[in-house]
């Protein structure tokens, strides 16, 4: 049997042409209950996202209205004017969170931690798991809706910040990533399923353009009535 890892990262389009990756830019439409729990029902229905592929570094603009961008990075998260005015920032963004739950509404910076640590790693993965401090094991496969997938557990390092610290990713047979199971510790654990399909090719790397967060419920399987978290990639470069 071929290593998962190595066989994701090669069906996504191979580490060495990821070498050659310095960043990743898309046109996206979020939206979903968590968004409206938290305050913020269309604050990213048409937005552009730009990610650093070798660091946590997470931009997005227009953010909340036009001539502004926000900033995140896991020390800091920043809203920024078009002309590099500092309009607001937040030191250890992590640390804000402590003691909330699902209905706890966010403040704008807090908006920009949670959608950036989370654009950062769908958009990275499964390259950033060969990065320093990562560890993957495969665990044993699953059966949903006719497919078999394989699944590769990943421990994340403490300075790459994410929905949890341990994370599982389920490939199919090519290799491509179909879902992503997590716990998102700043809304106090939950239990969440996240689909990805509708891969593109762009300049040799492959993307999922639709994705779909549900909780989870009775034996690992989605409950389908509340879609949590939906992003569609309208648009996706590469540079």
């Amino acid at each position: 049997m071929t290593d998962l890892l190595e066989h994701a990262v090669a069906a996504h389009g191979g580490w060495d042409r990821w070498q050659d990756v310095k960043a990743v830019t898309a046109h996206i439409a979020a939206g979903g209950t968590a968004f409206h729990v938290k305050g913020w029902a269309n604050a990213y229905a048409d937005i552009r996202c730009a990610i650093d592929a070798r660091k946590p570094h997470t931009e997005f603009w227009p953010f909340l209205k036009n001539g502004q961008r926000c900033v995140y990075e896991p020390d800091q998260t920043s809203i920024i004017s078009d002309n590099d005015g500092l309009i607001e920032t937040q030191q250890s963004p992590r640390a804000t969170f402590a003691g909330h739950t699902i209905p706890t509404p966010w403040t704008p910076l807090q908006l920009v931690y949670f959608t950036g640590y989370a654009m950062w790693t769908y958009l990275t993965t499964p390259f950033l798991f060969k990065l320093p401090g990562f560890k993957s094991e495969e665990i044993g496969p699953w059966e949903e809706d006719g497919e078999n997938w394989r699944r590769l557990k990943v421990t994340f390092p403490a300075d790459v910040p994410s929905h949890s610290s341990e994370q599982t990713f389920y490939f199919n047979s090519d290799g491509l990533l179909r879902r992503h199971d997590y716990s998102v510790e700043i809304m106090g654990g939950t239990s969440s399923c996240h689909y990805a399909n509708d891969h593109t090719s762009v300049g040799g790397l492959v993307f999922p353009t639709k994705r779909r967060v549900y909780a989870i419920g009775q034996d690992n399987l989605p409950i389908l009535d509340r879609v949590a978290i939906s992003i569609d990639i309208k648009s996706i470069e590469v540079s």
